[in-house]
């Protein structure tokens, strides 16, 4: 059985900075393509940022690009989602996934995906 826990949700300041972290049990994580998605209030989940089990290549959303950053540790089975210069407009949920596709952040959100419960972010201005 697959299972996403995340971490490190929290409430930030503009400009500050958070890491969520994705622990991952049930599955051979080195070769999942994995990804994270935000929700907002009122707003449709959408994609911000994959990482390929391939050959650990990135793809972020347009709004995160330059400020987040998403990397993997095989050995701990976890990946991450580095988030600096964070803005109001970040406050959302936060959900770790294994994506089919990472081959763009279009593509990320098709297919069959392993969700994690989600974490808290909340910046304020």
């Amino acid at each position: 059985q697959v299972q996403l826990v995340e971490s490190g949700g929290g409430s930030v300041q503009s400009g500050g900075s958070l890491r969520l972290s994705c622990a991952t049990s049930g599955l051979t994580f080195q070769y999942w393509h994995l990804g994270w998605f935000r929700q907002a209030p009122q707003e449709e989940r959408e994609g911000i940022a994959c990482i390929s089990g391939l050959d650990n290549s990135t793809h972020y959303a347009d709004s995160v690009q330059g400020r987040f950053t998403i990397s993997r540790d095989n050995n701990k089975s976890e990946f991450y989602l580095q988030m600096n210069n964070l803005k109001p407009d970040d406050t959302a949920i936060y959900y770790c996934a294994t994506v089919p596709f990472c081959v763009s952040i279009t593509a990320m959100v098709y297919g069959d995906h392993n969700w994690g419960r989600g974490t808290q972010v909340t910046v304020s201005s």
